[in-house]
């Protein structure tokens, strides 16, 4: 019998409130004149230039991030499912979550072991806490 077929994994743990997540901006932010060099990449700087059209926010030019785009606090850092993540090195992370079962996921660190990694999943099937990264590194 494989660690995964066991029905205590399988059923999701439904969270305490269930609120809905609203992006005020879905395209991501890219640095100026990321699409014609290939020496700049993509992820944001702020332009400094005196002259720089972006930075005077010129209609019709690149957006700059600025703190109205920032998420509902509620529901910052919320997953799809509406738990939060929480990143677990040991059995002993797994049972810091036996009574927040209903607001966090566990989420098992990449550094960990595959034998770690095997009695983490057992202990959280028996305590009913998700994992969400529970097949990562089985082969």
């Amino acid at each position: 019998k494989s660690l995964f077929d066991s029905a205590d994994l399988t059923r999701m743990v439904r969270p305490l409130v269930k609120k809905t997540i609203i992006k005020k901006r879905r395209a991501k932010f890219f640095r100026q004149d990321s699409d014609r060099r290939i020496t700049v990449k993509p992820s944001w700087r702020k332009p400094k230039g005196i002259d720089s059209p972006v930075r005077r926010r010129f209609k019709g030019y690149p957006l700059m991030p600025s703190i109205g785009y920032g998420s509902n606090k509620k529901t910052r850092h919320l997953l799809p499912n509406g738990l939060k993540k929480f990143i677990v090195y040991n059995v002993k992370d797994v049972e810091l979550l036996l009574m927040h079962n209903r607001s966090f996921v566990a989420e098992i660190a990449h550094n960990v072991s595959v034998r770690k990694r095997t009695q983490i999943i057992e202990r959280a099937g028996q305590l009913s806490v998700t994992v969400t990264n529970a097949s990562a590194k089985f082969r």
